[in-house]
Parts: C-alpha cells; structure tokens; sequence
C-alpha cells in the first residue's frame, strides 16, 4: 500500500456500485428527458381514456392513460406526461410528441425531468467519488 491511500472496505465498494447504478440509469434516460425539454420527438395526437390516480397522504396524483397516434403508428397503451385529473375529459384529442420513452409521451409544453436526471447524475458521481476520495486523501504528517 502506498503511503497517503487508504484500502477500500466492503462498505466503499457498495457506494462505488450504487453510486454507478444511479449514473446509468441518469444516462439511460437523459437522451429522452433532453428531447421532451426541447419539444423533440415524432409528433402525433393523444387520445385520452381514463385517468388514474394514486392516492399518497394528504396528496394525489393522477395520469390520463390513451392512444398516441403519429400517421399510421400507434401506442395503445400510454400516459400523457404532466396531466392531472382535471386536465382532460375521456375521449379528448391533443397533439402530444413521443421521443422513444417506454410508456409516456409529452404534450406541448414538454417537460422538466432532465432536472431529476441531472440530480441522479450528480449524487452518483458523488457516491462514486466520495470512497475514491477519501482513500488517497493523504495521510497526516508525522
């Protein structure tokens, strides 16, 4: 071992890997929530069937469920991101945009998840960094 490093325990590692499972994730989904930021993707119409809600204390949150249509593609079975129990009526069509994420598509405004994704990316450089850090802090003089 060389002077100045610290070894890293079984503890340090499990940090390194959760801090890499958070980065992958933050990189699996950037490209999507950097297209839903800039309004990017295949532009089409959402149908709207039903909503669902989930009930948490002292706070609900709900997802219109439908069809996105774009020519003759179709996903059957998607939520309109950013929609709340009041925002639409069954049956409803707007014009919404789809980048590629599994299960949602985006009304006009789009959307502010790449501020989640960079949040996920920083705490997980930080988990991978602060066991790396703190083994080649050096060590004190004496």
């Amino acid at each position: 071992m060389k002077l100045g490093t610290k070894r890293l325990g079984a503890f340090d590692l499990v940090i390194i890997v959760g801090g890499l499972a958070l980065v992958l994730l933050a990189v699996q989904n950037l490209g999507p929530a950097l297209a839903a930021l800039r309004g990017e993707g295949t532009w089409g119409t959402f149908t709207a069937r039903q909503v669902e809600c989930v009930q948490h204390p002292g706070h609900e949150q709900c997802s219109w469920l439908g069809e996105f249509r774009s020519g003759r593609q179709s996903r059957p079975e998607v939520a309109l991101y950013g929609t709340d129990r009041g925002t639409l009526v069954p049956g409803q069509v707007v014009r919404a945009f789809d980048t590629g994420r599994r299960g949602h598509v985006y009304g006009p405004g789009g959307s502010n998840e790449w501020v989640m994704i960079a949040l996920l990316l920083v705490a997980g450089l930080g988990l991978v960094a602060w066991p790396l850090r703190r083994s080649t802090a050096a060590a004190p003089a004496g």
